[in-house]
This record gives C-alpha cells, structure tokens and sequence, in this order.
C-alpha cells in the first residue's frame, strides 16, 4: 500500500510539473492536510462523547439490562454461548457502538466479545459458530445512526448531514440480514467436530 501511495504522489508532481501547475499540485497539498485535520478534531470530539456514554453506560448497569433484553435473540443467534454468560454483554456492547456508527469504539469491545468466546470454545484450533456469526455481524455493520459519516459530511461542509441516516438505514439492514443468514447456512453445512474428533 505504501508503494501505491508513493506512486501516486510521484506522477502528481511529474504531471505538475510537465503541465506547468505544480503549484497547485503543492497547494493541493496543503490544503488536503488542513481538510483532514479539522475532520480528525471533529471525529475526536464525538468519538469521545460515545465512549464516554458507553463508559456510562457499562458502570451503571445499562449493559446488563440491555444484555437481559437481548437474551432472547442471542440464544437464537449463538446457541453455544450459556445463559447469563458476560460474552452477551460484550457483544451488546459492540453491536450498539456499530449500530452508533462507532466503528472504532466498537473494535475493542468486539474483541473483548471474541477473547470470552474462545474461552468456551472447546476447539480451539478453528473458530466456533458463536466466533463466525459474531464476525459477520461486524462484517456487515448494522448502522442505525452512522455518525461517523455524519461526522465527515458536517466537516465537509454538506448542507444536509443526516439525510444520510436512511439511506445507511436501509443498506446496512440488508447486509446485516444477509450476513446472519449466510453465518447459518454455513453453521448447518459444517457442524462442530465432535470432542474425540478434535483430540485426534
């Protein structure tokens, strides 16, 4: 990727300068850099604000109700996980900061999810459904309110920000859908090993 980008700046100022307006290709520059600057401070700011409510969230009990409503669905989705387990609780965790458009808040939390999953996975050679209907839940990225975008459109100077928010809404449901599923299907395809077949 590194080579691909230094081509990329390297034809940029060989064409500027063949062309006469390697100025602006030097402007460009600058004025690239600033754009991302005020965009990484806006994208700080609500980043901050998430974790923070997530920060809340998790020490005044709100997960664990959450984790209680969610129980239900997550029997359904991970069978393999025991009831009252704390892995439902992280995986309620990194579903809301992706359904908040938090990708990077929920990355953490995810692998918190994954850590307590191995745990009681019996074959620990090869990851289990519960591991594979958890990666295609965060492949697909269910977003009800995609504020990192939002973030990015504000910065940008869009005029209508939120009118991204349907949109999303709507592709990231069927994905969503469509990961579960796909998850399933394969679940039924190839069944866990039995316990004398993984100690072979």
């Amino acid at each position: 990727m590194n080579y691909i980008w230094l081509g990329i700046i390297l034809i940029s100022f060989i064409f500027g300068a063949l062309t006469g307006r390697l100025n602006d290709v030097v402007n460009a520059i600058f004025s690239g850099a600033k754009s991302a600057i005020d965009v990484v401070i806006i994208l700080a700011g609500i980043m901050t604000f998430w974790l923070g409510i997530m920060k809340i969230a998790e020490k005044s009990g709100i997960v664990n109700f959450i984790s209680k409503l969610l129980q239900p669905i997550a029997k359904l989705l991970f069978p393999e996980i025991p009831k009252g387990d704390r892995a439902i609780g992280d995986i309620a965790m990194n579903f809301s900061a992706n359904a908040l458009g938090l990708s990077n808040a929920a990355t953490p939390m995810g692998l918190k999810a994954m850590e307590r999953l191995q745990e009681l996975n019996k074959d620990k050679n090869s990851a289990s459904n519960s591991m594979c209907m958890l990666l295609s839940m965060n492949t697909a990225g269910f977003q009800l309110i995609p504020a990192t975008v939002i973030a990015i459109l504000a910065a940008n100077g869009a005029k209508n920000p939120t009118e991204i928010i349907i949109p999303t809404l709507i592709v990231t449901s069927c994905a969503f859908l469509c990961a579960i599923t796909a998850a399933r299907l394969c679940a039924k395809l190839c069944p866990p090993q039995k316990d004398s077949e993984v100690s072979e």
